[in-house]
């Protein structure tokens, strides 16, 4: 079963993250109090496995993810995937490119993430996401 592992916002560009044991999804637009939140922004909500994440050596929130998630392979997603959060509900919008804030974590990293930085998501339905949500892929919209 995939579940919720971890949860971050960023306060302001560039600074450091902060774990949160819960937060609140704002329909079509991000994480409450997330620099990157905007409404009908493509980065509302940035997705990663901790498994990716083993892989290449990294802490939960280091590549700046909003939900780090467990049993999940965010980066297999299609684009269009529809997912259910606990009580939110995210699209799969965009492959997440690595950038040079990756690259400031280890050199060749940048490079290394191409592919595997996660998959950023539109906020569909909001609310409360909890570390531990269960995680759900829904229909996606592609299919009727």
């Amino acid at each position: 079963m995939a579940r919720v592992k971890h949860l971050f916002r960023a306060p302001q560009k560039h600074a450091p993250m902060e774990e949160l044991r819960e937060a609140v999804a704002v329909q079509d637009a991000g994480i409450e109090g997330c620099a990157h939140a905007r409404p009908m922004g493509k980065r509302q909500v940035l997705l990663m496995d901790e498994e990716t994440l083993r892989a290449f050596e990294l802490a939960p929130g280091i590549v700046r993810e909003n939900v780090t998630t467990e049993g999940l392979d965010v980066n297999g997603l299609a684009v269009g995937q529809k997912l259910r959060l606990g009580e939110v509900e995210l699209q799969a919008s965009l492959v997440c490119d690595p950038c040079e804030q990756i690259e400031a974590l280890r050199p060749g990293l940048q490079a290394e993430m191409q592919g595997k930085r996660g998959m950023l998501c539109k906020v569909t339905r909001g609310g409360l996401l909890k570390a531990g949500d269960e995680i759900e892929l829904m229909e996606s919209a592609a299919k009727s």
